[in-house]
C-alpha cells in the first residue's frame, strides 16, 4: 500500500512552490512532472551520468538520488533558473554556445549546474579545476575541451555575454517559449 501524499514546500529557482508529492516521488521527477521544468535530465538514474544535477541550496547534487519530501523547505535551482533573467543567458550559458561546448545537449543541464557552481565557489578556476567540477558529468559528444574551453571563456576579466536576446515577461526559472515574430 503506497503512503499517502504530503505536502512539501521547496523554493525553486527563487519561487516557492508548494504541491503535494508521493513520499516516494524522485526530485528529479517533482521537477519534471510536477513543475514542468524539463531541463533537468533524466540519465542513468544511479546517480553517475550527471544529466539530472541540480543546485541544492547552492550545491551541486544528483536530483535521481534523492526524494522530493527529502528537499522540503530548501532551495533548488535548476538550469532554468541560472540565467540573470527570463530569456537571456548566464555568461556560462553564453560560452557554452561560443564554444561548441553542446552537441546532442543531454549531459548540458548537468555540466552547466557542475561549472555554475565552480565558478561561484571559484571566479577563475584553472584547467585542473574545471575538470575536477566537471569530472563527475558523463559527456559522449564533445570530448570535454570544448566544455573546459567554456569555462575558461566565461571567466575571462571582461568576457561579456555574446547572445543578444530581450529579457521573456514573466519569472525567473520558468518554462515560456518566445512567440515568433513574422519579420
Amino acid at each position: 500500500m503506497p503512503s499517502p501524499p504530503v505536502t512539501i514546500e521547496i523554493k525553486v529557482n527563487g519561487l516557492l512552490r508548494a504541491q503535494m508529492v508521493e513520499p516516494r516521488t524522485t526530485l528529479v521527477d517533482f521537477l519534471r512532472d510536477h513543475l514542468g521544468l524539463t531541463g533537468t535530465h533524466v540519465g542513468c538514474e544511479h546517480g553517475v551520468c550527471g544529466a539530472c544535477s541540480i543546485l541544492l541550496n547552492g550545491e551541486p547534487v544528483r536530483s535521481c538520488c534523492m526524494f522530493a519530501v527529502q528537499a522540503n523547505g530548501m532551495s533548488v535551482t535548476t538550469v532554468e533558473g541560472l540565467a540573470p533573467q527570463r530569456g537571456c543567458l548566464s555568461k556560462i550559458q553564453d560560452a557554452f554556445c561560443e564554444t561548441h561546448a553542446l552537441q546532442c545537449g543531454y549531459c548540458t543541464p548537468g555540466m552547466l549546474i557542475a561549472c555554475h557552481a565552480l565558478v561561484q565557489n571559484t571566479p577563475q578556476p584553472d584547467e585542473a579545476q574545471i575538470r575536477e567540477a566537471i569530472g563527475g558529468n558523463l559527456c559522449r559528444c564533445t570530448g570535454y575541451q570544448q566544455i573546459v574551453d567554456a569555462v575558461k571563456l566565461a571567466t575571462t576579466p571582461g568576457y561579456q555575454v555574446k547572445e543578444k536576446s530581450e529579457p521573456i515577461a514573466g519569472q525567473p526559472g520558468q518554462v515560456a517559449i518566445k512567440e515568433a515574430s513574422n519579420d
